[in-house]
């Protein structure tokens, strides 16, 4: 799997463009908003000779669904997302005020359940239910490649934020102690703003998670103390 990334919209978030090598890809995230980055996605899509067969929406913030209804349009591709986030897309039209558009939510998308695999472009996507950043927030893990795509459930150095409507900080802390942490170590950390990570680092290095640290798990972390 090639992955690339493009940072877009005003809250500079992470849509990924996960390609196999037969030239078929999946969209994860797409937030893309305005003409130049709906221009910039397409472009490389069509420039690279890619062919798109599924978009990914780890949760149903408008940041990271504005290109949805977009990618199922022009490419008549599937939409998969939690039914759980669905009330989440129409949250947030009060923040028009201050030059935050609403997301387009005229989309189908096809319900996630924890635990099962979404094949597409050649790739296995594995679901891990992942709610407190909302009710039915979800990482995907590709299971070829170990890349897991962690949305807004866990950043480099962070976690999600919980003071949103349908955010829980203890539902979050379970979803990433549960459901992340116990991953392997070397599980590269795609989230959906800000650079990546791996589940080690985070594991000894994440301030959130402090009191589970292990230091042991990092010897060049051990050997610089």
């Amino acid at each position: 799997m090639e992955l690339f990334r493009f940072v877009v919209n005003r809250l500079e978030e992470n849509t990924y463009i996960a390609v196999s090598q037969q030239g078929r890809c999946v969209v994860v995230d797409p937030g893309f908003l305005e003409p130049r980055e709906t221009d910039a996605v397409t472009g490389f899509i069509g420039a690279k000779g890619l062919v798109p067969e599924a978009v990914l929406l780890t949760h149903g913030h408008m940041d990271h669904i504005y290109g949805a209804a977009f990618m199922q349009r022009r490419y008549g591709i599937p939409v998969y997302m939690s039914d759980a986030d669905k009330p989440i897309m129409t949250y947030f039209t009060r923040w028009e005020k201050f030059g935050i558009p609403t997301a387009d939510p005229d989309f189908t998308s096809t319900d996630v359940q924890d635990g099962s695999v979404i094949e597409a472009a050649g790739m296995k996507f594995r679901v891990i239910a992942t709610p407190g950043h909302t009710p039915g927030g979800v990482c995907y893990l590709e299971e070829g490649s170990g890349a897991l795509f962690t949305g807004d459930t866990l950043f480099a150095g962070a976690i999600g934020r919980t003071d949103l409507e349908g955010g829980d900080y203890d539902s979050l802390i379970r979803s990433v102690m549960e459901k992340l942490i116990l991953l392997d170590s070397d599980t590269e950390i795609y989230p959906g703003h800000g650079p990546g990570s791996t589940i080690g680092t985070e594991r000894v290095t994440n301030p959130f998670l402090e009191p589970f640290n292990e230091r042991e798990e990092i010897p060049e972390l051990n050997e610089a103390q």
